[in-house]
Order: C-alpha cells, then structure tokens, then sequence
C-alpha cells in the first residue's frame, strides 16, 4: 500500500489590525450615568459604614496615642500659628483671641485637607479589591471623608473648650453650623473624587497635590481674616469656596456678621463643582480596571 504525504493548507493567522480598538458595541445604562451611581451607591450604603468603621480601627491601632493624634494635629498647629503670627508679625484676627480664631479656621480647613489628601490614593490602594469585586467606586473616597468628618467632630471637643474659657457666647448663628458642616463635606468629596481618578491615570498628581494643598491654604482665610485681602481682588478672592465657607464658620460660632454674598458665592461653586466632578468620575469609572 503506498504511502503519501498529505500537507495541509496553512492558514494565515488572523491579524490583530482586523479587530477594532474599540468595542463596536457597548452597553449602558438607559438613565443618566450618575444617577445610576448615586442609586448604586445609595444600596451599598452597609459597604460605606464598613469601610469608615475598618479605616477608624486600623488607622491608630499601633499608634502611642490612638485617636488623641486627631485632637494634637489642629491644637499643636494652632500653638505654632499663633506664636509666629499673633506675637511676632502682629496678624489681626477680627477681635477675637488668635488662638480661638486660629483653632477655628484649622479644623475645618484640615478637615478638607486630609480628606482630600487620603482620598487621592484611595483608588489605587485598593486595586486589590477594585479590580476583584463589583461595587460603586464612589463608596472608597466618600469612605476617607467620612474618617475625617469623625475626626473634625472629636476635634471638636477642644474648640468647645476654647470658646468656653474665652467666655464666648453662643448666638443664634449657631444654627446655620450643621449646614457649613455639609457645604464643606460636599465640597471636599467633590474635590476627592477628581483628584482620585486624576491620580489613576497620572500618577504626577500624588507628587503635586502637597503643593496645591499648601498654596491653597495661604488663599485661603485659615490663619488670617479676609479683611486683610484688598478690596480690588475680593470678588476673584470670593470664588474660592473654602473662602466663604470658613468666614462663615466663624461668623455661626462667635457672632460676627455673616458675608451673605461670599457664602452665596460658595454654595454655588461647591453644588457646580459636587455636580460635575461625580459627572466625570462616573465617565472615567469605566476605564479604572484597565489602568489599575
């Protein structure tokens, strides 16, 4: 019986310059991607309670003074401020003892700050769990500024103490508190989720940010009173919602007149802001796997 060689066709491999970039087809949800985060986000609300109550414990579990960190961070500032500003360069404080107003601008402002600072990494911290499990991305940098909401209101404790041993009455002004509280808290989740998403894609962000954290700061009213700022730059100085928001914390603790149109001028920027920034991190959500 003869034998014979049999070659098959060889078959050219298929070229990957055949294939789209990009999916010819995708899938997405009918409504508005933002809300649907929102709605996802609300439904994962157990996720978000765990996360600020695992990030509580471990944060100090391995530190001398746990929590009293919370309470050193603002006061030992506060005493540094007011040592080189109040006696040395004679800094005004609108009537008030410096420290009492130091203190007041500080724990606001390091609210916003280390709730900005933390969260930037918060995405690429967790890698782990992002790119393993489904669940609304909102919920880790929401997680961090949650953290620091309980640490503004244990500091908290000593500015109550401050006021108390000044003699400074509490006016009806008070009331309007819990509402700056939650201005600040929208404005730095904002502020949070860009920067979050920024720092995925470039990694030059977490390098930058001390600085922008640093300048911001000083054209901020943290350590000084708006009045000092010339009255030909106050309307461009107003735009800048931390602005508002502090002179009007100091207003609502001590009695001092309210700047209605600078905290107008805040509350707008910071909705605009809360409104595009979850916008784009909803937009950029989709890509997180791929670069993580």
């Amino acid at each position: 019986m003869e034998m014979r060689d049999v070659t098959m066709p060889k078959v050219p491999a298929p070229s990957l310059s055949r294939f789209p970039r990009k999916p010819a087809i995708k899938i997405r949800a009918s409504q508005s991607p933002v809300i649907s985060q929102l709605k996802d986000a609300w439904a994962h609300r157990e996720l978000l309670y765990f996360l600020i109550w695992r990030d509580l414990k471990v944060r100090y579990r391995q530190t001398l003074l746990g929590a009293g960190w919370v309470i050193l961070q603002p006061l030992l500032t506060t005493i540094v401020f007011t040592v080189f500003l109040s006696m040395l360069v004679r800094v005004p404080s609108d009537g008030l003892p410096y420290p009492l107003f130091a203190y007041a601008g500080l724990l606001p402002w390091m609210f916003f700050s280390n709730s900005v600072s933390t969260s930037t990494y918060s995405l690429t911290s967790n890698s782990y769990i992002i790119t393993k499990v489904y669940f609304p991305r909102l919920i880790i940098p929401a997680a961090i500024v949650g953290v620091r909401l309980v640490d503004f209101i244990v500091a908290s404790v000593v500015l109550i103490g401050l006021m108390l041993g000044y003699g400074v009455s509490v006016t009806s002004g008070i009331l309007l508190l819990p509402l700056l509280v939650a201005e600040m808290a929208l404005f730095s989740l904002a502020i949070s989720w860009w920067f979050s998403v920024l720092n995925v894609k470039y990694r030059d962000i977490g390098t930058l940010l001390p600085v922008l954290i640093q300048l911001w700061m000083f054209i901020s009213p943290v350590i000084y009173p708006s009045s000092l700022v010339p009255i030909r730059w106050r309307p461009i100085y107003s735009l800048n919602p931390i602005s508002g928001m502090l002179e009007a914390f100091r207003a609502s603790l001590f009695g001092l007149p309210f700047d209605w149109t600078g905290l107008a001028i805040s509350a707008v920027v910071t909705v605009v802001l809360f409104a595009y920034f979850i916008y784009v991190f909803c937009r950029w959500e989709e890509h997180l796997i791929d670069i993580l």
